[in-house]
């Protein structure tokens, strides 16, 4: 999942993207408001978190003129003014929901979470490929009834790959959405990390699910037995 921050709080910017990246969202923070707009209107993003008070242009402009453009990523404002009409007035130009600063970070995941199921489809509540399961929720991952600890990042990549249904996926795509920005421009990061996730969920089972597809990326059969 791609999740845009637009926070000038440079602290709480970094804290924000190191905590979702280990939770294996892929993060791409800027401080700016004109930045954040052009962001979140030439690239795609799942999910938007977006401070009200920022430079170049508040919160409330970039997300009236991202629903101008009829952009309809979920947003998340963030703010410090506690203000009934202040909340009113994002909602009313179209964020999805509201969070007062300070918050609690556990809040905040389940905010997300929240947001994100209200705007994807209906999506199996554990994903599966023979007898290699998922569960997005817990991240818990199995082989048959052997538990399988995983990273992250491999979490991630997994899940993409699993909800591809067996489309092969690209490096580039799972760059764009398994990566955030700071380690997309290396390709070599993906074949690294499909190495890590083989050694752990195919050689000590004798299978091979992550398939190479050659020309178009790797890929994952959910008919495999």
């Amino acid at each position: 999942m791609r999740v845009l921050i637009i926070e000038d709080d440079e602290s709480l910017g970094a804290s924000l993207t190191w905590g979702l990246g280990a939770e294996g969202y892929a993060v791409s923070l800027v401080a700016d408001g004109a930045e954040g707009l052009w962001r979140a209107t030439e690239h795609e993003f799942d999910l938007i978190i977006l401070d009200v008070m920022l430079p170049g242009m508040d919160g409330y402009q970039v997300c009236a003129k991202l629903r101008e453009a009829e952009i309809w990523t979920p947003v998340l404002m963030l703010t410090a003014m506690d203000d009934d009409l202040d909340q009113a007035e994002g909602l009313d130009l179209g964020a999805d929901d509201y969070l007062t600063k300070p918050f609690a970070y556990p809040v905040l995941l389940a905010r997300i979470r929240s947001l994100l199921r209200r705007t994807t489809p209906p999506r199996p509540a554990v994903l599966r490929a023979g007898d290699l399961s998922l569960d997005p929720a817990t991240r818990a991952v199995r082989r048959g009834e052997t538990p399988i600890a995983l990273t992250a990042g491999e979490v991630s990549v997994l899940e993409y790959l699993l909800r591809a249904d067996g489309r092969a996926v690209s490096k580039t795509e799972l760059l764009e959405h398994c990566w955030d920005s700071a380690s997309r421009s290396d390709p070599a990061v993906v074949e690294v990390r499909i190495h890590h996730l083989r050694r752990k969920i195919d050689a000590p089972f004798g299978v091979h699910s992550v398939e190479t597809v050659r020309g178009s990326g790797y890929r994952i059969d959910p008919r495999l037995p």
